[in-house]
């Protein structure tokens, strides 16, 4: 098989779809790896990296790409990219198919196989595949230790001499990979960690890292997770009555973190500005979902919003790529264990359409868009 790997564009992407050593494994089992020249500078990965582990180098993604079986991406690549690629091929990246259903249909077009990574199915047999883990676990990780920056005191209580240093309180809003990093990551750092979740399943795992569990545990909250493992969209009155636990809380914490995301939806406002005005001043809030529309009202992409009563609002992006060596080792790992599900007995180019993985991941095939989240 013959592989591509891109220089994925954009001014805060700093990953890349295979490292040296994931690279070296693929040309040791018998296929050819072309990368792009500066495809993982920004991951430390130079281009003498990647040239000792085997792989041949491009000037650009369209040369890369020119005859490739599979393309191997972060984000995919523009459709101008995809046309150019040979008919049959595939490429993988998280595509954001949800936001942008034109790119499926320039893949289709041009006969090429898209897999949307983040479609991966979360069963058992995919973990090792699951980059939305493998990258949402360090975002939270990082999170916690952008927001200690911001912040400038300290996380754990101190005895000394000169009097006491209280701990700091830090508040995990939603509970998934990123919140569970997030609030293992406080609690290392010593800081008094408080969460919440409409999942019920998460008060358990939030209590075996040593947090307390803060959420309204009525009747709809025991029947607020899907079948695969997802937050449900909640009722006006439940988020009203959440929305008033939460107010309560905030006024004592000094970070908080909000990680809430529906797939296929906006994200869900957990924090208003009447809840921030109560906040004090030092304060901060670190909206995970910014991009999705964020959790927190005044949150705004890409920057540090300080409010008139001294607030801290953190809509920072692409917390992956802030740590993108590890990142891209994570991320390069999880495509080297999806690779045997695209490849043949011969290690030919050859999906396997009877896998679950390649049915749930697989937006085009044979010139049609084929997943049903975008027919």
């Amino acid at each position: 098989m013959k592989i591509a790997v891109l220089k994925d564009a954009g001014g805060d992407e700093a990953r890349v779809a295979a490292t040296p050593e994931t690279v070296s494994g693929y040309v040791k089992t018998g296929h050819s790896v072309t990368v792009v020249k500066g495809a993982g500078a920004a991951a430390d990965f130079s281009d003498n990296d990647y040239k000792e582990a085997g792989a041949t180098l491009s000037a650009s993604n369209t040369a890369a790409a020119k005859g490739a079986d599979l393309v191997m991406s972060i984000t995919g690549g523009d459709k101008k990219l995809v046309a150019s690629l040979k008919k049959g091929a595939g490429i993988t990246g998280l595509l954001n198919p949800t936001d942008n259903p034109d790119y499926a249909k320039a893949c289709a077009k041009a006969g090429v196989t898209a897999y949307a990574l983040e479609y991966i199915p979360r069963i058992s047999r995919a973990q090792s595949m699951d980059v939305l883990s493998s990258q949402s676990n360090l975002s939270g990780y990082r999170a916690v230790i952008e927001a200690g920056s911001i912040y400038g005191r300290a996380f754990p209580m101190m005895m000394t001499a000169a009097g006491t240093v209280a701990p700091a309180k830090v508040f995990i809003m939603g509970a998934g990979v990123a919140g569970l990093q997030a609030i293992a990551t406080a609690r290392r750092l010593g800081a008094v960690t408080t969460a919440t979740d409409v999942r019920p399943a998460a008060k358990e795992q939030v209590g075996s890292l040593g947090a307390k569990f803060i959420a309204v545990e009525n009747e709809e909250f025991k029947e607020a997770e899907t079948a695969g493992g997802y937050a449900k969209q909640m009722s006006a009155e439940y988020q009203q009555l959440q929305a008033e636990l939460t107010a309560s809380h905030l006024t004592k914490q000094d970070i908080v973190v909000t990680t809430a995301l529906i797939p296929g939806r906006p994200a869900p406002r957990l924090i208003d500005k009447k809840m921030i005005d109560t906040m004090k001043a030092g304060s901060v809030i670190v909206d995970m979902a910014v991009e999705r529309g964020g959790n927190v009202e005044g949150s705004k992409p890409g920057e540090i919003v300080t409010t008139k009563n001294g607030v801290k609002i953190v809509g920072l992006l692409n917390w992956p790529s802030r740590m993108a060596a590890d990142s891209s080792n994570m991320f390069a790992r999880n495509l080297k264990n999806f690779l045997p599900l695209v490849t043949a007995e011969d290690g030919s180019y050859a999906p396997d359409w009877d896998d679950e993985i390649i049915k749930g991941c697989a937006l085009t095939r044979d010139g049609e868009v084929v997943h049903e989240r975008l027919k």
